[in-house]
Order: C-alpha cells, then structure tokens, then sequence
C-alpha cells in the first residue's frame, strides 16, 4: 500500500483547522500565550542541549576512568595525553552549556554577567575532578564491599546502576554549587533515565554510598546523607508536600527532606519524609513509612507476613479465584 504525503496546499483538507496550517497557527497561538506568561525578557535562544550535556558527561567519565570508561590502551605517558584531550573537550564543552544557561538566567540576574563567568565555572568545576574521582572510587567500593554478586571493582563501575547514579551525581552536586543548576539537573536526570534511580544535584551524599539495585531511589533537594549509607530499590527520601500545596517558612523551603547519619541502612521500598533525622547505625526495614526522628542504633521494621490458618486460606484463595 502506499500512502500520500500530508502535504499542505489550497486543494488539501490540511489547510483546514485540523490540517498543517491550522495545526502550525495553533501551535503558535500557544508558544506566543506561554512566552507572554513565562518567557517575558528571556533569551530562550540560548539553553542547555541534552546531547550536549551528555556529551560532556562522556568525556568528563572517560577522563576520570581513561581505561575502564574511556576505552584508552596505551602507556602511562600516553594516558596522560588522552586524559588531558577528554578534559579539554569535556570542559570546552561544559563552558558551551554553562554558558548557554547563564544566558537563560540573566533576566533574573541583578547584574550583567561577566564574559569569562561560563570559563571561570568550567575551571573551577575541572579542579574538583579529583575530588570526584575518590568519591565514586569510595562508592564503587562500598558496592564491592556489600554485594556478594560482585565480582570485581570493575564490573560495578561498568555494570552497576548504582555506581552510573554516583557519577552523574557527584559531577552534578558540583556543578550545581557553582551555579549551573539547569546542567546539573540535566545531568541527573540522564541518569536517572538510564538507571531508574532520581537524586537531586542539590542533594549532599558522602562518602561510600551505595544504591543496592535502584530502581525507583528518589532523593530530594535537601537531604543530607552521611558516610557509609546503604539504600535499596524503591527508597524515597522525600519532602512532606509539594511547594505551592501549602504555607511554607524558609526553614521549611530549605531544609524539607531527611538527614540520614552515618552506617545507616534502608531496605527497599522504606519511604521517609521531611526533615526528619535517621540516627547513624540505625536500620529501616522495607515498606516503612516515616515522619519522625529515629534514635542512633535503632531498627525500625513493619510487622512480618503471618501464615493464615487453613480454613481462612482456603476461604481467601476461593474469594480470589471469585470472579467479580
């Protein structure tokens, strides 16, 4: 079969309100309503490309792991070359999308932003590679260190959504703090695409953290994580209510998700909310619900499953099998 093109013109029903022309007038109707509401004084010309954040986010990773992320074989002396070739092309195109965003915020800016504002970003970002570099390293090896199924080091760095998570993250808590949150959060949010696993830039995690699976994590703005914190799949570290939903303090704005103290461990699907504290070496079993502090040492569980008696289960299983 073949099929005609849709193809606007004086003869074609596309010239009508459901066809091309009126779909195309429509469409600009409500880009001009939304710019009169949103975009007033904005340069929306300018704004951080996707691709090239996730470009950036490659080169950056091949810099930091040059054998293991980027492909590098070759000499020590070499490596230093193709790691200082990553760095370049990584931070020259990290200045590109800061710079892009900067020219999204400067409506809101109280002052002009200097020409060198996106370079003087980018460089300061490039000098907490290091940084970073022990930060996954410690992430990777909390993971080695507390899953059996773990062959190698290099098999959770290559493998493992949680170690994608705490790369993304942890350039993006950086970047975020140096003001470029609209990168960051890009950032998050393509590994939050890969991994199923949401963490806010803003979001502090130290060291040895490890996301035991993943799937559905989310952790907000303002939580604070400390050392050596181990959460599974279907974890939420979340604030009480949106914004906007109701009265709000800055205390509140600020300062509305969990703190969590070191050698915490939270198993999968426990939900906590606020800015409740969650005392170190204390462990929250699965499905827990939580809006309160709990004490260093404590462990928090939801009753277990019990077996019914015979009877009952048998009545259970014919209601189940009942169709409705």
């Amino acid at each position: 079969m073949s099929s005609r093109p849709f193809i606007a013109d004086q003869h074609s029903p596309a010239t009508g309100s459901t066809g091309i022309d009126g779909i195309v007038s429509a469409l600009r109707i409500a880009r001009q309503s939304w710019r009169a509401r949103q975009d007033a004084g904005r340069d929306v010309e300018r704004f951080p490309s996707r691709s090239g954040v996730e470009d950036v986010v490659a080169l950056i990773a091949a810099a930091l792991y040059p054998r293991r992320l980027g492909h590098f074989r070759g000499s020590a002396a070499e490596e230093d070359r193709f790691v200082a070739a990553k760095l370049l092309a990584g931070l020259t195109a990290l200045e590109r999308e800061i710079g892009a965003e900067l020219a999204y915020w400067q409506k809101d800016a109280d002052a002009t932003f200097p020409p060198e504002q996106a370079a003087l970003i980018a460089r300061l970002f490039g000098a907490t590679l290091p940084r970073i570099r022990d930060l996954v390293d410690s992430d990777v090896e909390a993971a080695f260190l507390a899953d059996p199924a773990a062959q190698s080091v290099d098999e959770i760095l290559l493998c493992y959504p949680g170690a994608v998570a705490s790369l993304h993250h942890r350039i993006a808590h950086e970047l975020n703090a140096l003001g470029a949150p609209i990168v960051a959060r890009i950032m998050s949010e393509l590994a939050n695409e890969r991994t199923g696993i949401d963490i806010h830039p803003g979001a502090t995690i130290g060291r040895h953290f490890f996301v035991d699976h993943g799937t559905g994590v989310v952790i907000g703005e303002t939580a604070i994580i400390g050392e050596r914190v181990r959460v599974y799949q279907h974890v939420t570290l979340g604030a009480r209510s949106a914004l906007g939903t109701a009265p709000r303090s800055p205390h509140d704005r600020f300062a509305r998700h969990p703190i969590v103290e070191d050698d915490v461990i939270i198993y999968a699907g426990a939900t906590i909310l606020g800015r409740v504290t969650i005392g170190a070496r204390s462990v929250i079993g699965g499905n827990v619900w939580l809006l309160a502090d709990v004490e260093p040492d404590s462990v928090l569980v939801q009753p277990e499953a019990r077996a019914l008696p015979r009877a009952d289960a048998r009545a259970l299983r014919q209601e189940l099998e009942t169709t409705a």
